[in-house]
């Protein structure tokens, strides 16, 4: 069904909040909510803008979102040059459609990233076809030139952290000009971002902490940014007393092997942590790498059988794999909120976190809600695990508080009722009617997205 068509028929009921339902059209340009925060954002917010009683219709690109039964997925394809098992492909003369097609293909070639410039331009042109079925257009940190100026509704954004803090940490671990070359030309795209935030009339961020970064980084003005936390599925996530602990067992999420995850980290503190507690053990929740700094860590410590990697899995085997653990751990150089940090608190489990980025908004006080230890300090990490892995008592205890803080602070629910309260704002501001449609434009129809249970490889 087209939102147009939704529309037809008998008077609408009101939303959650008491006014006219809306409708949403929600971008992102990378949605695998298996292979990074931005996804796991579209999913669970979608889902909870339909539950308040708004139409959300999801616009993509691959590795295509999962979204729950009841939200539309427009699929907006790229030519997918960095899918598995072939990624950098150059694609077939029969594959290119158009110009845009003919530049995220040269983008690659000279070792850019193009989707976030490539996905703006196609949302841009499919948006404005379809004026006025929208009430509001929400970016998921696309960031890109194609949405300055009329995409057919006002605009929101979120930002869930710069990525020049990935960019300057990715330098700083760069070793020889030819590596720290190819990082410079991989974030290229950091400097169109940059120009497009500043001229965005109103940015969602995820926490305090981030607000900072995109005032000091990106140059928007303070005024322009407000936070609205985002947060666990705490029904999903909850604990389960039928699930048995595993002695000595840590779990950790790690999309990839970069060093913003300090996943390097936390396999040197379990190599401390084994010389006197000879059952702890890693699980990771991510591809296992076949080389680099992690690879290579474990075979400096000969840690080949207490290291192991899952993937593939379901959201519930996921839950189940942290409700079983003794500790998580999230041992990020920075994080712009960590959503991992808040779903391990959600189950119960105890939490081990640094306190990089907006990770200590998430997990709270040290000693209160989780143990908390410098970023990028393996003997930090290593005695907190040591303690925790030491103490039942101690772990009941943050296990106990660390849930309680997340169904205070950070659900979905607060996330959708607080990013609505913002949409109808940018409305007013932007004179509060949607914009006539256009007499020649056409209406897609979305591709409905069915719910997945599989934890996708990215």
């Amino acid at each position: 069904m087209t939102a147009e068509a939704s529309r037809t028929g008998s008077p609408e009921e009101p939303a959650a909040d008491g006014e006219r339902p809306l409708d949403i059209a929600l971008l992102t340009y990378k949605g695998n909510p298996f292979c990074g925060g931005q996804g796991v954002y579209v999913r669970h917010l979608s889902r909870e803008l339909a539950r308040l009683g708004h139409r959300v219709e999801v616009i993509g690109a691959q590795p295509y979102p999962v979204l729950d039964e009841g939200v539309p997925l427009t699929e907006l394809a790229s030519l997918d040059l960095y899918r598995s098992p072939d990624p950098f492909r150059t694609p077939k003369r029969d594959e290119y459609r158009d110009w845009i097609d003919a530049l995220e293909v040269a983008t690659m070639w000279t070792g850019g990233f193009p989707e976030p410039l490539t996905f703006s331009l196609r949302a841009r042109r499919h948006l404005r076809a379809r004026r006025g079925q929208f009430d509001v257009v929400h970016d998921n940190q696309t960031l890109g030139y194609g949405l300055l100026g009329d995409v057919g509704a006002p605009l929101v954004t979120t930002i869930h952290h710069p990525i020049t803090v990935d960019r300057q940490l990715e330098l700083d671990a760069a070793e020889g000009w030819q590596r720290r070359y190819s990082v410079r030309r991989w974030y290229a795209f950091t400097r169109m971002q940059k120009r497009v935030a500043r001229r965005l009339p109103s940015v969602l961020t995820v926490s305090g902490t981030s607000r900072a970064e995109i005032v000091e980084h990106l140059g928007v003005r303070e005024d322009r940014i407000h936070v609205v936390h985002i947060g666990a599925d705490t029904d999903l996530f909850s604990p389960d007393p039928s699930v048995a602990r595993i002695p000595g067992r840590i779990v950790t999420t790690s999309s990839a092997d970069v060093p913003l995850k300090g996943l390097v980290f936390l396999v040197e503190a379990l190599a401390k942590v084994r010389t006197e507690q000879p059952a702890a053990h890693l699980v990771v929740v991510g591809k296992k790498p076949t080389e680099g700094p992690v690879a290579q860590s474990i075979e400096r410590y000969g840690l080949e059988g207490a290291v192991d990697f899952v993937k593939g899995i379901s959201d519930a085997e996921l839950v189940d794999l942290v409700r079983s653990a003794e500790v998580a751990c999230v041992p990020s150089l920075y994080e712009g909120f960590s959503l991992p940090a808040a779903e391990a608190m959600a189950t119960g489990t105890p939490l081990v976190a640094t306190t990089g980025g907006a990770i200590p908004e998430v997990a709270g006080p040290d000693g209160e809600t989780c143990l908390a230890v410098p970023p990028g300090d393996a003997g930090a990490l290593a005695a907190a695990l040591g303690r925790l892995l030491a103490d039942p008592d101690l772990r009941t205890r943050l296990g106990h508080a660390g849930r309680e803080r997340v169904l205070e602070r950070f659900t979905w629910a607060r996330a959708a009722q607080g990013t609505v309260a913002h949409y109808r704002e940018a409305i007013a501001k932007a004179g509060g009617h949607r914009p006539a449609p256009r007499a020649s434009a056409t209406s897609p129809t979305p591709v409905r997205s069915e719910s997945s249970e599989s934890r996708a490889t990215c």
